[in-house]
This record gives C-alpha cells, structure tokens and sequence, in this order.
C-alpha cells in the first residue's frame, strides 16, 4: 500500500514540475514580441502621411495618354481632306502631282521616270521634248522621234545643266533656245541631223555634235571664245572644213575625226609672239579621218603636251 501512494505522490511532482514558472515565463516573452510589434506598427503610423494632410495634386497639368493623342490627330486628318501639292512645271501642263501633260495625255513623270531632279524619257516614241517640271536639272530624252527643238521646250527652266538629245531625227533648233538656260553646262546632240549649231551659253564644260550634217557654215565665227569652263568639244563626223579657233585655255579634249579639215595654222593652238606659252590642258586632239598633212605644220604643236593623232604623210 506504501509504494502505491509513494507513486502516486511521485506522479504528482511530475505535473508540478511540468508546470514551472519556466514555461510560463515563455509564454510571457511571446506575448511581449507580440505586443512590441503592435507598438512598431502604431509608430510606423504615427510617422506616415496622415490620411486628411496628403498633398493636393489638382494643380498638376498631367499629360493626355499617347492613346488618345493619336486618335485626335486621326480626328484632324479626317476632318481636313488631303491636298494634292502641285509640281513646279516648265513650259506647259497642268501642274498635277505628276508633273505636266505630255503630248501622249499621260504626266511627265508618269511617262518619263523622274529620279530627283533627273527627268528620263529615252526610248518612248516622243516626237517632240515634253514640258518639263520646272526644277529638273538633268534631262535625257535620247532614241525618240524629236525632230525639232524650240525656244519654248526649256523656257525658265533655270536649274537645268544638262541636255541629251542623242540619236533623234532633230534638225533645226531655234537659234537662242539654249542662251536662257543660266544652269546648263553640258548639251549632247550627236547623231541627229542639225545642219547649224546652236548659239550656247558661256557656262558650258562639255558640247558634243558628232554626227550630224553641220558643215563649213554651220558653226558661229568664235563660237567658242568666251567659253572659259569648257573642256570638252565634240564634232566628229561632220562637214566641218576648218578648226572653229578660237578655242579657250581650259579644252582638255578636241574631237574633230572624219571631217573635212585640210590645213592648220601655226597659231591654231599656240602663241607665235610668246615661245614660253605652254598650254598644259589640251591633252587629247583628234584629227585623224581628215585629208590633213600634220608633218607640215610642226610649229603648231610646240606648245602643246602632246602632237595631234592624225596622219603625218
């Protein structure tokens, strides 16, 4: 009877020391971390933004959303109807967006191929030079059916510097149809049928009239005097009797094969009162194909780079 109450006071002791102040203190450190972090939150509050103090931002212009920027710019477009911009024009049309009218009832660039201020309309049949939209500066209309050229095919065409015409049926051009063009530096007319060159402006670099039909009346007495930029002249296969002198210090390149060219002066191309004049730029002349004996006239080369290609017997 002894050891049974022994173990039931023993059994007893076990639940009091179960239930020491130990476990109770534990209980204590997790209700204190609880209630610490309850004061951190109502400080975090305290130091916030109160609720009735936050700023006013009705002054603030803020910007309409990209979105709807957009569809207002759509609302404008829609309202305002597109405008056809008129191209600049030359000698005549209609001014439309592709440039004037042609004779064939289509716009110049339409019918030609406009690439910049280049206008092209080779190989299309054309029977006369289309007008022109007025700020083209290089026009080539070669291997048509153009058989007359007139002071109206290029009237105000200010920007204009280059002209090809090779290879139509052309064979008259009104005598001042190139001196309005301020612009233009090259003029390429071979293989047609003019009979008379045309008077050209002082600002030419390079004419070429190979060809054609001009012949010994055909060239204006010091046609090319003035021409202080020009460098290359051509007249091959003409009827050309005579060197046209007086030819100006810058030709580099003098094509005269085939004519009709007999003799040569001393002074054709050097200066017989000033023996240390030396005309460096004229590289390249052309006289062969001529009925000329260049081995008679040997003073005419002295002060030339090098002897004209032509026969010497």
């Amino acid at each position: 009877m002894r050891i049974f109450l022994w173990l039931v006071f023993g059994l007893f002791v076990l639940k009091v020391v179960a239930a020491s102040p130990r476990f109770s203190r534990q209980v204590d450190f997790d209700s204190y971390d609880y209630d610490e972090r309850e004061n951190n939150v109502e400080d975090n509050y305290e130091y916030g933004e109160p609720e009735n103090e936050k700023p006013d931002r009705s002054d603030y212009n803020y910007p309409e959303p990209e979105v709807v920027a957009e569809e207002k710019e759509e609302e404008e477009e829609e309202e305002s109807p597109l405008k056809p911009q008129a191209v600049p024009q030359g000698s005549g049309g209609s001014g439309v967006l592709m440039g004037p009218d042609t004779e064939k009832g289509l716009p110049v660039c339409l019918l030609c191929t406009c690439l910049g201020g280049s206008v092209y309309c080779d190989d299309l049949k054309l029977n006369r030079v289309p007008p022109l939209p007025k700020d083209t500066t290089h026009f080539y209309a070669r291997y048509n059916r153009i058989t007359k050229i007139s002071k109206s095919d290029f009237a105000n065409m200010n920007k204009l510097k280059k002209i090809d015409l090779t290879a139509n049926k052309i064979t008259s051009i009104e005598d001042r149809t190139f001196m309005g063009l301020p612009e233009l530096e090259e003029v390429i007319i071979r293989e047609n049928h003019i009979s008379q060159l045309p008077a050209l402006p002082e600002t030419m670099t390079l004419i070429d009239a190979s060809h054609n039909n001009i012949g010994s009346k055909g060239i204006h007495k010091e046609a090319f005097k003035d021409m202080t930029s020009l460098l290359y002249l051509y007249l091959t296969d003409n009827d050309v009797d005579y060197i046209p002198v007086p030819l100006p210090d810058s030709l580099r390149s003098l094509h005269l094969q085939r004519n009709n060219i007999q003799m040569m002066h001393e002074d054709t191309f050097c200066n017989l009162n000033d023996f240390n004049y030396i005309r460096n730029a004229l590289e390249d002349i052309r006289l062969d194909g001529n009925p000329i004996n260049l081995s008679k006239t040997p003073q005419a080369y002295i002060c030339l780079p090098r002897i004209p290609i032509g026969n010497l017997i």
